[in-house]
């Protein structure tokens, strides 16, 4: 058979003529979008113009998700130049035009940080949180901010004052988002952007992960700065982000740990940062790990028989891929421990810090003038006046050294453990019970994030885990580790999500 070099170059010329099938958005990933940027089937512009339409279409519309603040007016601008520079010279980094949603208490340089408090309300600081500027720097354009539960207090649903109403869950939008990175969650979960910033000070990270089926990791005290994130309490706070997959998580941490001189904490990080993240993500990654359950994470009377379930399937999916689960192993005399914990309220204390250092930028200068306005969601009224009223100082007051001393035990009987049992990680789901329904603050919580890491400053990373109520309802599960074993946890939990799958996305309504 013979062909024409004319009838070749027409055929050739038709193809190349066909419209290319539109790029898709949901559950994409950053190595896709960059892939699509090589062969010139994706702009940057195109991609935030995308994400931007889907943000209009189902925030305060559609499905009514309330998880978005406000968009970046200068997005399409900065996803401009990030075109331009991506023509002359290639991406300008790992992050290349990485559409990024932050949680309101993150400084940002071109939009509001209000920490969801009306008392806040369109306070400027004229720059960037340093992990907001290291994913700049990387290339990630901030395009929204999302809403939070006000002054990050609330584990369990997200709503404050800068913004009327509840942020939904995109599962099942009658149902919470647990708190206080609610808004980043749901905004992610639904496809709003490939990733969003969070902060976790008890559970703020990985519940709202485990509530949207997204991966969520609690970092080791000191491997990322919470400089320019609105503080709650600084012996706890840790500034990290949600992701769709074990992978993004590893490639984000790259970028944002590292020492920074304006939180003295990550000090503690000097020489633990991990040349190569990505290094540990290995599909065979569970073949031959110890993982004990820690049923006094999240056995308690009050746990949901479905929840369960699916964490026991969990387990036997972790046998499957090779781990050795030790099942029950716990920290001998716990009880004991926890009598002699101390209470130290220092919010008004961190929080008075931060806004003296801000001056002028801070419509207000301490949390008295914040109690006095009234410009507050009236739901955390109590809190507030609490905290007015605590003389708690980290490291002086009785409590705070008590809560101190306790928790340098717990560190100490935790590693016992895990070197005893010789243990990668303990396990537990990261929730004991379902997401809520919004307004229902009677019902079992089930958050089981609250002691266990903020209390030692050890890492913990949650992965979804299936789903309760007839597949619908999202759940979690938790690996809890040393300190500095980042790069194990992230290669556990990417060994567990490669033989599972299932991350799904929603079905918004």
């Amino acid at each position: 058979m013979r062909f024409s070099v004319l009838g070749v170059v027409f055929a050739v010329s038709i193809l190349s003529a066909q419209p290319r099938a539109p790029f898709v958005l949901d559950e994409t990933t950053i190595d896709r979008v960059h892939a699509a940027f090589r062969d010139g089937s994706l702009t940057c512009r195109s991609l935030v113009e995308q994400y931007l339409v889907r943000i209009e279409a189902d925030d305060k519309r559609g499905a009514k998700l309330n998880a978005i603040v406000l968009t970046n007016p200068d997005a399409l601008r900065a996803a401009d130049d990030l075109d331009r520079r991506y023509r002359q010279s290639g991406p300008v980094g790992p992050l290349h035009c990485v559409p990024l949603i932050v949680k309101d208490n993150y400084e940002t340089a071109d939009m509001p940080t209000t920490a969801g408090s009306l008392s806040l309300k369109d306070m400027k600081t004229g720059k960037d949180a340093f992990v907001v500027k290291r994913l700049r720097d990387a290339g990630a354009i901030p395009i929204a901010k999302s809403n939070m539960a006000e002054f990050a207090f609330s584990p369990v649903e997200t709503v404050g004052s800068i913004l009327p109403g509840y942020t939904r869950n995109p599962y099942d939008t009658s149902r919470v988002t647990a708190g206080s990175s609610g808004g980043s969650a749901a905004a992610l979960a639904a496809n709003f952007a490939l990733l969003a910033t969070a902060s976790d000070t008890g559970d703020s990270i990985r519940g709202p992960a485990a509530h949207q089926a997204l991966v969520g990791l609690r970092s080791t005290m000191g491997l990322v700065s919470r400089g320019g994130v609105v503080p709650l309490n600084l012996a706890a706070d840790i500034a990290g982000v949600l992701t769709r997959t074990v992978a993004e998580t590893a490639a984000v941490l790259q970028v944002i740990a590292g020492e920074d001189p304006n939180d003295p904490a990550t000090a503690a990080g000097r020489g633990h940062v991990d040349a190569n993240y990505a290094a540990a993500l290995k599909r065979d990654g569970l073949e031959g790990a110890r993982l004990g359950v820690l049923h006094q994470a999240y056995d308690t009377p009050t746990l949901d028989r479905e929840v369960d379930g699916v964490f026991k399937r969990s387990l036997g999916e972790l046998r499957g891929a090779g781990a050795e689960v030790i099942d029950p192993v716990e920290v001998p005399g716990l009880d004991e421990l926890r009598r002699t914990q101390g209470s130290c309220n220092q919010f008004k204390h961190d929080l008075n810090r931060y806004l003296a250092g801000l001056g002028d930028k801070a419509p207000m200068h301490s949390l008295d003038e914040i109690v006095k306005s009234r410009r507050f969601h009236p739901s955390i009224q109590v809190r507030l006046e609490s905290a007015q009223s605590s003389t708690d100082v980290p490291e002086e007051s009785a409590g705070c050294r008590s809560r101190d001393e306790f928790r340098a035990k717990l560190r100490a009987a935790v590693l016992r453990l895990m070197d005893e049992q010789r243990l990668d990680a303990l396990v537990y789901p990261t929730w004991s019970n379902l997401p809520r329904l919004i307004g229902d603050l009677n019902t079992p919580g089930g958050d089981n994030n609250q002691f266990f890491s903020p209390s030692t400053g050890f890492p913990a990373i949650t992965v979804p885990m299936g789903y309760t109520r007839d597949d619908t309802l999202p759940a979690g599960l938790q690996f809890f580790g040393r300190p500095w074993s980042e790069s194990t946890l992230l290669r556990l939990a990417y060994a567990y999500e490669q033989a599972t799958h299932h991350r799904r996305k929603p079905e918004l309504k």
